[in-house]
């Protein structure tokens, strides 16, 4: 049966305040109405960060209006991306989202030694899925973010993506660790590296969640599949995160998802000072608006939690 996971998604959000959101350079159709449509539904409260012409010209072409919203005019994309990250450190904005600017220029200034966004944590990129065929949502790490990421990296990888589902209300995450095969090969560095992540989480380096691998996609998505296999796994056939062995094995998977099982995506870069609403050109306006829901619920959930603190 076909489930609309996204659906459930922007409930949570319901009653939360919108997120003051500094949108990095939105001079593109999509990118305008995904926030435009975003704020409408009181997810965001969306600050405009790019070159005051190009906006307005794309506005007025595609029927958007802009009202009254606040326009942060500087002259390209490079400014802009600074100037959203600026708006963060000056308190002004709770979260960033990309606009039509390539990827690496926004990431190079979060990441900046002097000025940028950088935490303790490395960044990743999580795509949150909506399956029709699967049961539940879907989390896939890291697609965008970390090429060829080592152990230490995806323990925080694995980490941020733990952090964002206990937010969700997901006490104790099932996380699958992928590689090709299912059992341990010193050729095959990903296993290593999981059943690494597994002793890990046994003792206490990653808290939160329950780990297995390496699992072998079909024996991690089908409690079938790794029965036949002799496979005994807590994780087989209900994980709610699926951690990729490096970022092209998962960015061919989340795609083959989105373009031959119908999924549709939402996306977050973590592990900045704050979330960062990572969207693709290619992204439908429901994608849109979903990965502004789960970057509005992180948000006001470290909210809550400095609150508390303080």
């Amino acid at each position: 049966m076909s489930q609309d996971h996204f659906a459930g998604l922007l409930q949570h959000c319901a009653g939360l305040p919108p997120q003051p959101t500094a949108v990095v350079h939105p001079c593109e159709a999509g990118a305008l109405q995904g926030a435009l449509e975003s704020a409408r539904l009181g997810l965001i409260a969306p600050i405009l960060v790019g070159p005051r012409e190009k906006i307005e010209a794309v506005a007025t072409a595609a029927g958007l209006e802009l009202g009254d919203l606040p326009l942060e005019d500087v002259p390209h994309s490079h400014a802009a991306a600074a100037r959203g990250v600026a708006l963060v450190r000056e308190g002004r904005a709770t979260l960033l989202m990309k606009g039509s600017l390539h990827s690496d220029e926004l990431l190079h200034e979060v990441l900046a030694r002097e000025g940028g966004l950088r935490t303790e944590r490395r960044l990743s990129h999580v795509f949150a899925m909506s399956v029709p065929s699967y049961h539940k949502p879907l989390f896939v790490t890291d697609a965008a973010v970390n090429i060829f990421p080592g152990l230490d990296d995806k323990a925080d990888i694995c980490r941020n993506a733990i952090d964002l589902l206990h937010v969700l209300g997901i006490a104790r995450p099932k996380v699958a660790l992928l590689s090709a095969v299912e059992t341990i090969n010193a050729r095959l560095p990903s296993t290593l590296e999981a059943a690494a992540l597994v002793v890990m989480s046994l003792r206490g380096q990653i808290e939160g969640a329950l780990l297995d691998g390496p699992l072998a996609f079909d024996n991690a998505i089908s409690a079938e599949a790794a029965r036949i296999k002799g496979i005994a796994s807590d994780v087989s056939g209900d994980p709610d995160i699926l951690l990729v062995p490096d970022l092209e094995a998962g960015n061919i998977l989340a795609k083959q998802l989105i373009y031959l099982a119908g999924a549709e995506s939402a996306g977050l870069v973590l592990g900045a000072r704050v979330p960062i609403i990572f969207t693709s050109r290619s992204d439908s306006m429901r994608a849109r608006v979903a990965s502004c829901a789960l970057g509005a619920l992180l948000a006001e959930a470290r909210h809550s939690t400095w609150e508390t603190q303080v």
